[in-house]
């Protein structure tokens, strides 16, 4: 049995490696729980396997703010200490603190 342990944890502050956009993780899926639909939208050159974790973000860019669904493979901490600008932040996460968001379970 193949057990995927995730780099990532809640409340990490993350980016994209090919999209410009960063998140907080608020949830984590340890392999692939989307559509196939969806899955098959990725570009295929940058297509990620679906045996490993996928995790969900509060995400922003300089435009808007949106819900994203990211490999592991395709993120990597984000250093910038800049907060993330979703509303959604205070309804899941007590507190901003150094690098990472907290909530109670967290």
């Amino acid at each position: 049995m193949l057990t995927n342990r995730a780099k990532f944890s809640i409340g990490n502050i993350v980016k994209h490696k090919h999209f410009d956009f960063r998140g907080v993780i608020y949830d984590v899926d340890f392999e692939f729980n989307n559509s196939e639909e969806w899955y098959k939208s990725i570009p295929k050159k940058i297509r990620p396997k679906k045996d490993q974790p996928f995790y969900h973000l509060l995400a922003d860019n300089d435009e808007v703010t949106y819900e994203a669904y990211v490999s592991e493979q395709n993120l990597e901490i984000d250093n910038s200490k800049k907060p993330i600008k979703h509303p959604l932040i205070d309804e899941i996460f007590t507190r901003k603190k150094g690098k990472g968001y907290f909530k109670p379970s967290n």
